[in-house]
């Protein structure tokens, strides 16, 4: 424990050096801790060793009060996976009331979240979503935001992210306010939290096919703007690799060579992709499709 006059932290830590003695004020430096907290909050940093000792910390100062508010928030999550039906919702827009399954239609969907309006990475990745409309439309892709934000906070925002990166967003931000889809989706990162030390939405992906299955999804961390091209590559995949009976490779962009499925006959092949390549028996290769 760390003390002052006024207050106490404790940071928890387990040390594998017993024979060792550490020297709390050594740690505060290395840690960059200005000031001790009062009673009832836990400083938590990210977890790092020093001096022998592993110190099992994280990032905020957290009240108790708001810690349980965040373990119960959690708690509610779901897990979305791979092939399951994408959750239906219904919830207000910046293009007004959206029902998911409704507004998709025959389209495919990319459902994706971002921590919080006027932030700056944030910012640059939904101008690069509508700069890339005319790739979506190609595809028959509806893309749609989401963060935690209220719809006022989108509409304010939306002004911005077009006066800065020379685009004009017209696809629907959803209101994230009461939480509701983030619960839904798993969209909630218990390591990104706001003033109040409440948990905000991570940088998730959602890739609906016209079935309304989740064929893929991304998590990136905070830090890490997303790739939009690369998103756009994997929906290129899933909708060839949806009616052929083909796989792509490492690095595939279409047009490249793609892979023929093992469970197809040499004959069915010649029939399909006549003229493929036999690398190895398990490695067969075609630009035909």
């Amino acid at each position: 424990a760390a003390t002052n006059n006024q207050s106490t932290t404790h940071i928890a830590c387990t040390s594998q050096r017993h024979d060792s003695k550490v020297n709390m004020n050594r740690i505060l430096q290395r840690f960059s801790v200005a000031s001790v907290v009062g009673r009832g909050s836990i400083v938590r940093f990210p977890e790092r060793s020093f001096l022998g000792a592993t110190f099992l910390t994280r990032r905020k100062i957290v009240p108790f009060s708001t810690t349980a508010r965040v373990k119960s928030e959690l708690a509610k999550q779901r897990h979305v996976r791979l092939g399951d039906t994408a959750p239906n919702f219904t919830a207000k827009s910046t293009e007004g009331d959206i029902s998911l399954h409704e507004y998709l239609g025959d389209s495919w969907g990319v459902l994706f979240s971002h921590p919080a309006d006027f932030t700056p990475v944030c910012t640059t990745e939904l101008g690069r979503v509508a700069q890339l409309k005319s790739e979506w439309e190609s595809r028959n892709v509806k893309p749609i935001g989401y963060s935690i934000n209220s719809n006022a906070d989108h509409a304010k925002w939306i002004q911005d992210i077009n006066e800065t990166q020379n685009c004009k967003v017209d696809f629907p931000l959803i209101d994230g306010s009461d939480k509701s889809v983030a619960l839904l989706y798993g969209m909630l990162d218990p390591d990104e939290l706001d003033a109040e030390g409440l948990p905000l939405t991570v940088r998730s992906v959602f890739v609906i096919d016209p079935q309304k299955i989740v064929r893929m999804i991304l998590t990136y961390p905070a830090s890490t703007g997303r790739n939009f091209n690369e998103i756009l590559r994997v929906i290129d995949s899933l909708q060839m690799t949806a009616y052929k009976k083909l796989a792509t490779p490492a690095d595939w962009n279409k047009g490249d060579r793609a892979v023929i499925l093992p469970s197809v006959s040499n004959e069915e092949a010649e029939k399909l992709f006549p003229g493929f390549t036999t690398i190895k028996p398990y490695l067969r290769t075609t630009d035909k499709y």
